[in-house]
């Protein structure tokens, strides 16, 4: 937090790695607005490679803070996404400063220790309690530590903790925190301290009322450089907006306030120019929100024939930041097809980038129903276009983000209402929807329903999958699998009515919801045609079980026959829930099948007869890019255009490139198959701003027209980088061309 002066930052890594891949260390500096102002690197120091020394490489920042706020410093590190292979200290003229340890991503918990390694000093670390009971566990400390003292933050002791075996446990019952933050004081600096609440924590601990501020392991060493961030996260958001416009047009950007603590709180507004004032308006000068509350503020202004800039001052007390707007002069470059690949930067998004600011909802993929009308699921509404505008309708909560049509028009998306799935129908365009209870529904159920994938037709309401896991294997944590039933809704009079479920296999591993969500069942006529992945014998060979087992299989609405599974290939490796195949139909009727894969290559097969899945199949094939053995896919998003070109999205792991030269990163790329032909070498089309782990949230859809929509958004193993902007910030590109350009999708071609 800091004041108007010079800003001082000095950072200081030792490298605890002796050998394998470099850890490169990556330090950015970032004004309140999140407009970079240092990216530096910390190579891996080579003379110290064969031995672990005390050594520190250090980089001094520098920069004129000439606009209070919450400045950022994020420190990251290649090869290294959980930072266990170096330390860092630093030290800076900063008298306010928080530190945030919320590192990578786990498939678990969030449980990452804050390890303090320097014996030779004292100090303490100060922590937010949660108002849950909560326990505190210190272990590895230096063996003449005997205590550790826990006190609030006037001094007061609230326990001292008696060190047994270089470690230490301490028990604090639930209530009210009067004097924080506390503060544990270590007579050395040595030791690996975990706190519920800070270091760990669940879904539990998120919907619990005692907990104030989950998601963010948030201290200090120094109880004097502590501020308000907890209760002032998220003041404004966005940080930055960039927004085009011509000379003399009106414009108008909006900013959202919120009030993060469980007080009310009175926000005070007021506008700061960095050069000459212009003439922008600012709706309100002051605000006051309830807790947890957000309102939104607006700016309006008449554009210019040059570049404007304006800062958006908030303050709550002592606490104080800002945002920005740009108005830039012209049409913005969201009119244009992009120059593949986008490449993301630190803090500089699609918004940022190319002014994207779209009308239509971004919190899920859109679908469009038989007369191209577009349609996007939201949490709690379903929105669509009538009148000219998007309006929403409110439905029950979200259980699936697909919007499902028939050929009557009707409109169906699945939901909860009073803990069971229901599906919903509408037969007025999306006005209004009618909810029908699934039978046999428990709260261990996973749905998926049939989406449109560019020629599935249903002559009916879609049919629907359910996947019951009622096993996993302790020892394989992938290996999840149990019941796959195919449920049948059928219009009659009474409306919605249901046949009785038809079990599919007791071994399906489950379907994709939040990347790639590939299509697991495709209607033509009569008949539906599934595509599963199962577990198999976790003591079967390589060669005798490659990977996961993909079964297409067919049913017949009309004889209520079910065709005998028929096994078409394997995504390696096995066991693994990541690996949910893909199947779609062409204009002609034949089907194909991507087999899911976790980092290797997706594997495709294709029916000989038409509308069959038991009249042969092409021996599935990998699908290779040029080094072969950096085919590092996983995630399907596949649908078929009016060409019969098939289109996949999918993530793609690119080694040594020069965006990240000592590491790896996740792009989002695109290969496409023509009918007849090879498919194509892969395309990327997002570059990440960071290395290592991420994932891209992504969804591919297709219109009636054959365009392609690819709604994503970049999702980065760092939980800081995630966690320090609100919301979700999902994008659009499609391409109107087969895939042979991209761009951002502007209103008009939603419209």
């Amino acid at each position: 937090m800091a004041p108007a002066g010079p800003l001082e930052i000095e950072v200081a890594i030792r490298d605890l790695k002796t050998n394998g891949n470099p850890s490169a260390v990556r330090v950015i500096l970032a004004s309140p607005d999140r407009t970079v102002l240092a990216d530096e690197w910390i190579k891996k120091d080579e003379s110290n490679s064969n031995e672990n020394t005390n050594q520190h490489q250090i980089l001094k920042l520098e920069t004129d803070a000439s606009i209070p706020g919450l400045y950022a410093v994020m420190i990251t590190a290649s090869n290294d996404r959980y930072g266990e292979n170096f330390t860092w200290k630093f030290r800076t003229n900063c008298k306010k400063y928080m530190i945030e340890t919320s590192r990578g991503h786990r498939d678990a918990f969030h449980e990452e220790p804050i390890v303090l390694k320097d014996p030779q000093i004292e100090t303490s670390l100060c922590f937010l309690p949660q108002r849950n009971a909560f326990n505190i566990l210190i272990s590895d400390m230096h063996e003449d530590v005997k205590s550790v003292e826990l006190v609030d933050a006037e001094g007061h002791s609230i326990a001292v903790l008696d060190v047994k075996n270089d470690s230490a446990i301490y028990n604090v019952d639930a209530g009210i925190r009067n004097a924080t933050p506390w503060a544990l004081r270590f007579d050395k600096a040595q030791g690996k301290v975990e706190i519920e609440g800070v270091t760990r924590w669940d879904g539990d601990d998120r919907s619990s009322a005692f907990h104030q501020f989950p998601d963010g392991s948030i201290w200090t060493p120094d109880i004097n450089s502590w501020f308000d961030l907890h209760q002032n996260r998220w003041l404004l958001s966005p940080y930055k907006k960039v927004i085009y416009g011509l000379h003399g047009e009106k414009s108008t950007a909006v900013f959202e306030i919120h009030n993060n603590d469980l007080n009310e709180e009175k926000v005070d507004l007021n506008l700061e120019f960095p050069g000459k004032p212009w003439n922008v308006q600012l709706s309100d000068k002051e605000l006051t929100l309830a807790p947890g509350e957000e309102k939104q503020i607006s700016l309006s202004w008449t554009s210019s024939d040059t570049t404007q800039t304006v800062h958006l001052r908030a303050r709550i007390g002592n606490f104080t930041t800002y945002s920005t707007l740009i108005s830039k002069n012209g049409i913005s470059p969201v009119n244009s097809p992009i120059p593949m690949p986008l490449v993301l930067e630190p803090y500089s998004h699609e918004q940022e980038q190319f002014g994207y600011i779209p009308d239509y909802p971004l919190e899920n993929q859109l679908y469009f129903n038989t007369y191209n009308k577009p349609f996007v699921r939201t949490t709690d509404e379903v929105w669509t276009i009538r009148d000219e505008k998007w309006l929403s309708t409110s439905t029950s909560p979200m259980a699936n983000s697909i919007v499902a049509f028939d050929s009557d028009g009707g409109i169906y998306t699945l939901g909860k209402m009073n803990d069971h799935t229901v599906l919903m129908y509408s037969n007025d365009g999306g006005a209004s929807f009618t909810s029908y209870v699934i039978p046999g529904d428990t709260p261990e159920s996973i749905y998926d329903i049939e989406q449109f994938t560019g020629h599935n037709y249903s002559d009916g309401p879609p049919p629907i999958t359910r996947v019951i896991r009622n096993a996993k294997d302790k020892n394989l944590f992938w290996r999840r699998y149990g019941d796959i039933e195919l449920l049948i809704p059928k219009k009659t009079k009474n409306g919605i009515e249901w046949e009785e479920p038809i079990l599919i296999s007791d071994k399906c591993l489950g379907v994709s919801s939040h990347s790639g969500i590939p299509s697991s069942m495709v209607s033509k006529g009569s008949k539906i045609f599934l595509c599963w992945g199962e577990a198999s014998d976790p003591k079967a060979g390589k060669e005798e079980i490659p990977g996961v087992p993909v079964y297409v299989t067919a049913y017949d609405k009309v004889t209520q026959k079910l065709e005998k599974p028929v096994l078409v290939g394997f995504g390696a490796p096995a066991n693994d829930i990541h690996n949910i195949p893909s199947i779609i139909i062409d204009g002609n009727g034949y089907l194909h099948v991507l087999t899911g894969t976790h980092g290797r290559p997706f594997h495709y097969s294709r029916s000989i007869t038409p509308e069959s899945t038991t009249g042969g199949w092409s021996k599935a094939k990998p699908i290779m890019v040029s080094d072969g053995s950096k085919s590092s896919q996983t995630y399907i998003g596949l649908v078929v255009d009016h060409e019969n070109t098939l289109h996949l999205v999918f993530r793609l792991w690119r080694f040594n490139t020069k965006n990240f030269p000592d590491g790896y990163y996740a792009s989002l790329s695109y290969m496409s198959k023509k009918e007849g032909e090879a498919w194509s070498e892969p395309r990327i089309l997002v570059v990440a701003p960071f290395s290592d782990y991420s994932i891209y949230r992504h969804r591919l859809t297709v219109d009636r027209n054959g365009r392609i929509f690819l709604s994503y958004y970049y999702w980065s193993t760092y939980w800081f980088y995630r966690n320090d902007r609100k919301g979700i910030q999902r994008s659009v590109l499609m391409s109107p061309d087969g895939g042979t350009s991209w761009k951002l999708a502007s209103n008009e071609e939603i419209d």
